[in-house]
């Protein structure tokens, strides 16, 4: 329906029920940035050293269907790929900058936006942080 979340980098739709009661984890990425390259391997191995947390990446120039498997293979991505962007369902706030990962809470708030890269500790001390506090 309209509020699914559109199709993954392997065409399977995304539902909200999927994400439900997780913490997400939503990283822009592009093939051009050499850091995105870098933190991927960070992202990958994210849900290994934490629960209940959920990395979704979004194609930063818009990359559907085949580009878009091509590219996320290319990067070594692992985790779910959303074809369409997530601003407007999160209400992201807009950055022209990569690579930049938000922070949503389980129940779909956002709650910090990182600039630059990330890597898995960093962002395991940061959820830890912010589940505490909510």
């Amino acid at each position: 329906g309209a509020a699914d979340l559109g199709p993954d980098q392997h065409g399977a739709v995304v539902t909200p029920q999927s994400l439900q009661g997780q913490w997400l984890v939503i990283n822009y990425w592009a093939e051009w940035c050499a850091p995105c390259r870098k933190e991927i391997p960070e992202l990958n191995a994210l849900p290994e050293h934490i629960d209940g947390v959920r990395v979704l990446g979004v194609n930063f120039d818009g990359l559907r269907d085949e580009a878009l498997r091509r590219a996320a293979d290319g990067m070594g991505i692992a985790f779910t790929v959303l074809a369409d962007n997530p601003a407007e369902y999160f209400k992201l706030p807009p950055t022209g900058v990569l690579p930049v990962t938000y922070l949503v809470d389980e129940r779909g708030k956002v709650r910090e936006r990182l600039l630059g890269e990330q890597t898995a500790e960093g962002l395991v001390a940061r959820l830890r942080a912010l589940r505490e506090e909510s």
